[in-house]
């Protein structure tokens, strides 16, 4: 095992039920920049994201395309793997729920909460949003629908489940939050779920009658029944990590940083904490919620027809295009909105006129007026700025957007010093001071690029390979060819 400090980052599960989404690939973007930053830093680097395949909807779904179910979740798992290559995305690991390895686990964190005395079976009647796959009470609805699927009718269910002793840990929690300030970025979602945990826990239901859903992980000693689709999914981000029988690998990642959506507040820094307490096993360490991303102004569905695919996206506009919109143009934090005509103009005010442009006048310059040499002693000098110091504290606070708003005032600076000094007029009369112009110019254009590092892999590689080249010259075709 590696001696280096150890860094564990994860993604929720997206519900393999529908396409991959604009939604997610925000979540895992937003992920994968943390991700690559922490390994520049020198971290050994575990990124680990997946896809969540048991519970009703996928159950329902596959029933409704006649497919059987594991070749239904089969086929949707491979669609959210191919975001790797059209997000160009550095995950290590890629777990899905019926993987042998994380059933096992599943049931085996069973069985120490269990152990625990935090599972009991009782009749229950629940209001229930299959949409969001849990109990909902009548303070949570609106006009009596889930506000965050108001298309679905709410299901009355009345059973036998076990459950989950959540109202013990309200005293836990609290003082676990406490004593970790930090634990929810941003504050106003963490203020959320500390409020949301100071006005009362209620146990929530984890299996269902194998009878009525029989797509899921089996209980432990129980046949007829198998785990709410929560509590099995909440596992992965331990079994992703050899939970529990490879302790060494748990041991030296674990505790460590989950980013998820603003629905997922509740399940991620409260459910998932207190079931870790339960099992006897330290909570994580952080918890990065993000907002949603409209359309228009309107909610994303198929029936409005808005909904984003970000694999077409990347296919038509190019990867680091979208890496770019997702990171600068929605928040990291608060709801955004999307469209295709605010995307396109993006893409040729910042990228096609911004860097994209910067890059092939300088690299035309040196190649037409210099025979692609320059001064590497001067390029050098101007590699480290102190604008380098300011995107790694953005960074660390997740502030994407403001890293890329320091990385576009470098871009322009860079554009107004080759405006002032004129180095295609000025290689008349002084063929020194232009390769000093020109050198300096590269120095920040390769400062640029290590900045983007994180951010837009691909385009940083790109930009270092033609102004580290021993003779630089204009590329073929423009990183960001104008729309």
């Amino acid at each position: 095992m590696s001696t280096k400090e150890k860094f564990y980052i994860t993604t929720t599960l997206p519900y393999v039920n529908a396409e991959p989404h604009i939604g997610f690939a925000l979540e895992i973007v937003q992920a994968d920049v943390i991700a690559r930053y922490k390994s520049v830093q020198g971290f050994e680097v575990f990124f680990n994201t997946g896809t969540d395949e048991h519970g009703q909807k996928i159950y329902q779904s596959a029933a409704k395309e006649g497919i059987d179910t594991q070749k239904y979740v089969d086929e949707y798992a491979a669609k959210f793997d191919a975001l790797k290559q059209a997000l160009n995305l550095s995950y290590t690991n890629f777990i899905r729920t019926t993987d042998k390895h994380h059933v096992k686990a599943a049931q085996e964190f069973w069985q120490l909460c269990n152990k625990n005395g935090d599972i009991y079976k009782k009749n229950y009647k629940v209001k229930y949003c299959v949409g969001c796959e849990l109990e909902k009470t009548d303070s949570e609805l609106e006009d009596g629908k889930c506000p965050i699927h108001p298309n679905l009718e709410l299901e009355i269910r009345e059973e036998e489940n076990y459950f989950f002793k959540w109202s013990n840990y309200q005293k836990k929690l609290l003082d676990f939050y406490k004593d970790n300030p930090e634990f929810v970025i941003p504050k106003k979602r963490f203020k959320e779920i500390i409020n949301f945990v100071k006005d009362g826990l209620q146990d929530f239901s984890i299996s269902r009658l194998k009878e009525k859903m029989p797509w899921g992980v089996e209980v432990p000693g129980d046949k007829d029944h198998v785990m709410y689709v929560w509590f099995d999914a909440l596992v992965n981000y331990i079994s992703t990590l050899g939970w529990p029988k490879d302790k060494k690998k748990f041991v030296s990642f674990w505790p460590g940083m989950q980013v998820a959506g603003k629905d997922n507040l509740r399940q991620q820094s409260a459910m998932w904490q207190a079931m870790l307490m339960s099992a006897g096993i330290e909570p994580s360490k952080q918890i990065l919620i993000h907002g949603f991303i409209s359309s228009g102004g309107q909610k994303m569905s198929k029936s409005l027809g808005n909904v984003i695919n970000p694999i077409e996206l990347a296919e038509k506009y190019g990867t680091d295009a979208v890496r770019y919109y997702l990171l600068k143009y929605i928040h990291p934090f608060e709801d955004s909105d999307f469209t295709i005509e605010s995307f396109e103009e993006v893409y040729n005010s910042d990228l096609a006129n911004g860097i994209g442009n910067l890059v092939s006048r300088t690299a035309n310059m040196i190649e037409k007026n210099l025979d692609g040499e320059i001064n590497s002693k001067i390029k050098d000098s101007y590699l480290k700025t102190d604008a380098h110091q300011e995107i790694n504290q953005l960074i660390s606070g997740y502030q994407f957007n403001d890293a890329l708003r320091v990385v576009n005032d470098m871009v322009s600076l860079a554009d107004k010093l080759i405006d002032k000094d004129k180095p295609w007029i000025l290689i008349k009369t002084d063929k020194e001071k232009t390769i000093e112009i020109l050198s300096a110019i590269v120095g920040r254009i390769l400062s640029v690029s290590e900045a983007l590092k994180p951010f837009l892999p691909e385009t940083s590689e790109k930009i270092e390979k033609i102004f580290t080249a021993k003779k630089i010259k204009k590329p073929a075709e423009s990183l960001f060819p104008r729309i």
